[in-house]
C-alpha cells in the first residue's frame, strides 16, 4: 500500500540555523533517501520551496482567484514529502519516524487511494449521499 509522508516544519528556523547544522541535516536526508530506496519503500519524494513562493488557487461560481502564499497561517509549513510503499500503517510509521525533520517538526502519514480502490461514484453523488 502507498502512503504519503507530509513533512511539516517551521521554515523560519532555517534562516537562523548555522550552515554546518543545515549541511548535516541535508546529509541525513541523503542517507535516509538512500536507505528507503534500498529497502524498497521509496516511490517519490521532493523538498518544496518556501511558502512565500506558493500560490493558492480557488474557483467559486465559475470565477478563479489566486492568493499569494499558502491557504492558512500555521506554526509549521509543508516543506516536502515522501511517497512510500509500505506493507501497512505500522510499517509506514516506522519509515516516517526516521525522516530527519521528525526531530523538530512533524510527519503526517496518509494512505493513498489508488485508482482501483477508489469509489467510482461522482463527487456530487458522494456529497448528496453524505459519504463525502
Amino acid at each position: 500500500m502507498k502512503y504519503l509522508c507530509l513533512i511539516y516544519e517551521d521554515e523560519s528556523r532555517f534562516a537562523t540555523t548555522p550552515k554546518p547544522e543545515l549541511d548535516k541535516m541535508m546529509s541525513e536526508y541523503g542517507a535516509f533517501g538512500e536507505s528507503i530506496k534500498k529497502s524498497g519503500h521509496y516511490v517519490a519524494g521532493h523538498q518544496l520551496r518556501p511558502t512565500d513562493t506558493a500560490t493558492t488557487v480557488r474557483s467559486r461560481n465559475g470565477k478563479v482567484s489566486t492568493t499569494d502564499g499558502p491557504f492558512a497561517e500555521t506554526k509549521e509549513q509543508l516543506g516536502g514529502f515522501y511517497l512510500i510503499e509500505a506493507k501497512d500503517l505500522n510499517d509506514a510509521v516506522q519509515v516516517a519516524s526516521r525522516i530527519p525533520s521528525v526531530r523538530f517538526g512533524s510527519i503526517e502519514v496518509r494512505p493513498i487511494v489508488e485508482r482501483n480502490q477508489a469509489n467510482t461514484q461522482p463527487a456530487a453523488a458522494l456529497a448528496s449521499s453524505g459519504a463525502a
